[in-house]
């Protein structure tokens, strides 16, 4: 599943790593290939902000140009909130240099930082990073855009840990029936096409978002309902939880980073603290290999 690319590699050969993120591998850096904050900024984050969240993880969301989930004073959200944007100019401009035109009109969701121990995290099942799952729905509707993160393990001694049970095509295969997406012949059994009522939704929501930028998230469609089953599946049936299948540890340096489109990829976050996630919702007409989106796979089971 992973695919890695040390600093020669990727400099010498930019579109195999498109290539690789675009097959749903897991494109994964030894050592992170853009500019980090100063670690004067790193020692800050790591000291002061486990205390200081209030929400599941500390995000700056651009389109409102501040920082959700932080207890914290002034001085303390101003600098957190600078840090974040800055962190996400760099991997926008990174994303730019190795993916070509791929990030072209995407939406930025978040920049976050994670400063909790993963292990053992007191959350409900469908919020738990611990369970194996595909990402559904982030940041409102996707409408079968793709879920594009990039990571960077910035804790200075500890590995961060993750599993993966398969790429989306692997899960619907196996598991598509039981999820409730597809009827005992491997046919889609949900409608996934925005119709008249979605529609009618989203527009409403656009002219929300005017005022409020954050009731983005208040949109959906069929689509990202059909990829919310799949997720909420994964999470709460013990039978999915305890199969092994396609079953696979990958441990993540300090230092590392690693990018892969989540909702084409299973994973779970079984171990570490201390990381930053951007997360980027890609335009699927830009993807040289669209018919390996979800979205495709899924209307391929339709036609079936």
């Amino acid at each position: 599943m992973p695919a890695t690319f040390d600093e020669a590699a990727w400099h010498a050969n930019p579109e195999a790593v498109r290539d690789a993120l675009e097959a749903n591998r897991i494109v994964h850096f030894p050592a992170c290939p853009l500019p980090l904050p100063p670690a004067e900024t790193l020692d800050f984050l790591r000291r002061e902000l486990p205390a200081r969240l209030k929400l599941k993880n500390i995000s700056y969301h651009p389109e409102a140009g501040k920082v959700s989930g932080l207890e914290a004073d002034e001085d303390t959200t101003r600098r957190v909130t600078e840090t974040l944007r800055s962190h996400l100019d760099e991997v926008q401009a990174f994303l730019r240099r190795v993916t070509g035109d791929l990030t072209d009109g995407a939406r930025v969701g978040t920049c976050s930082f994670r400063p909790i121990e993963e292990k053992g995290r007191d959350l409900k099942p469908h919020a738990s990073n611990e369970l194996v799952h595909v990402d559904a729905g982030a940041y409102g509707a996707t409408d079968g855009d793709r879920i594009l993160r990039f990571f960077v393990n910035v804790n200075p001694e500890r590995d961060r840990v993750w599993a993966t049970k398969g790429s989306f095509e692997d899960l619907l295969a196996r598991y598509g029936a039981r999820a409730g997406l597809l009827d005992d012949a491997g046919r889609l059994r949900l409608n996934i096409e925005k119709r008249g009522g979605d529609r009618m939704v989203s527009a409403l929501v656009a002219g929300l978002a005017h005022l409020n930028p954050l009731a983005t998230v208040l949109d959906t469609s069929p689509y990202d309902r059909a990829m919310r089953r799949l997720h909420n599946y994964m999470k709460d049936d013990p039978e999915f939880r305890a199969d092994s299948a396609g079953y696979e540890e990958i441990r993540f340096p300090p230092h590392s980073a690693w990018m892969v489109f989540t909702d084409g990829v299973s994973h779970a976050s079984l171990a570490g603290q201390f990381a930053l996630v951007t997360t980027m919702i890609v335009r699927r007409d830009r993807m040289r290999w669209p018919e390996r989106a979800p979205f495709d796979s899924l209307l391929a089971r339709a036609a079936a």
